[in-house]
């Protein structure tokens, strides 16, 4: 997905429906896309369940947001997401959002702000409804952000490998998946087959918002197409600049 680097985003973040454990790593993955120029996280800080969130906001800069449940049953948290993000749509003054959020309320925010021109980047956990991750221009898993840790308790005991530990977040990868790539390699191929791995990438995000390597345990698209040996052809074709390659792929028939 081609993202401008100087892209100002607005980071609105939803308490009640993430975990404050995801944040660090979701601050790092927003800075691949844009520089954060707001940072709001919205909640009733009166509820103790919040309580952890005190050092995450602290670490990372991001003002919290007070709004309190004024009826029972009622979720006035997404309200107030609702109004804020249309009063910086109207400043004029970001080129995007990244929407922090496992709810499928933000489904119609996410449209209206991409009907305004705005880049909609989605964060959620997986049980996040399709509904909001297909309104959003890209849509990260919160589980692919996850470093794996050890607890003090854990320290004397055997290790569990880095690999075993982060199967526990890696979908297979299925005839679907195969047979989507399959055919967005086809959309963008020349006449002799062969697409640029860069193209088809942007595309298949297009066609499914929360495609990511990360979800099947690869840190890239080339090492994943490299994986399915059996599905494609690859040519790694060296430019001008030695060091530097262009991967292209072909469907095998």
């Amino acid at each position: 997905m081609e993202i401008k680097q100087d892209l100002k985003l607005a980071v609105i973040i939803d308490a009640d429906n993430v975990p404050s454990a995801n944040v660090k790593g979701m601050m790092e993955e927003i800075a691949k896309y844009g520089v954060p120029t707001f940072k709001r996280i919205y909640g009733d800080w009166t509820k103790p369940n919040l309580g952890g969130w005190k050092s995450v906001l602290l670490e990372n800069a991001i003002s919290p947001i007070q709004q309190f449940g004024y009826t029972t049953g009622k979720n006035s948290t997404d309200s107030a997401m609702i109004i804020d993000a249309m009063d910086i749509l109207y400043t004029g003054k970001v080129d995007g959002f990244c929407i922090v959020s496992s709810d499928s309320d933000f489904t119609k925010l996410a449209t209206r702000l991409r009907e305004s021109g705005m880049k909609i980047f989605g964060f959620g956990e997986r049980k996040t409804p399709k509904p909001f991750i297909v309104a959003c221009d890209k849509f990260i898993y919160l589980e692919i952000l996850k470093r794996p840790t050890v607890s003090d308790s854990a320290k004397n005991q055997p290790q569990v490998s880095t690999h075993k530990a982060e199967q526990d977040n890696v979908q297979k990868i299925d005839k679907k998946i195969i047979n989507l790539i399959s055919v967005t390699v086809d959309d963008v191929a020349d006449e002799d087959g062969w697409a640029f791995l860069g193209d088809v990438g942007n595309l298949l995000i297009k066609k499914r918002p929360d495609f990511d390597p990360r979800n099947y345990g690869f840190a890239k698209l080339t090492p994943l197409i490299k994986s399915l040996k059996a599905n494609f052809d690859i040519d790694e074709r060296v430019t001008e600049r030695a060091s530097i390659k262009l991967v292209y792929i072909k469907t095998k028939k």
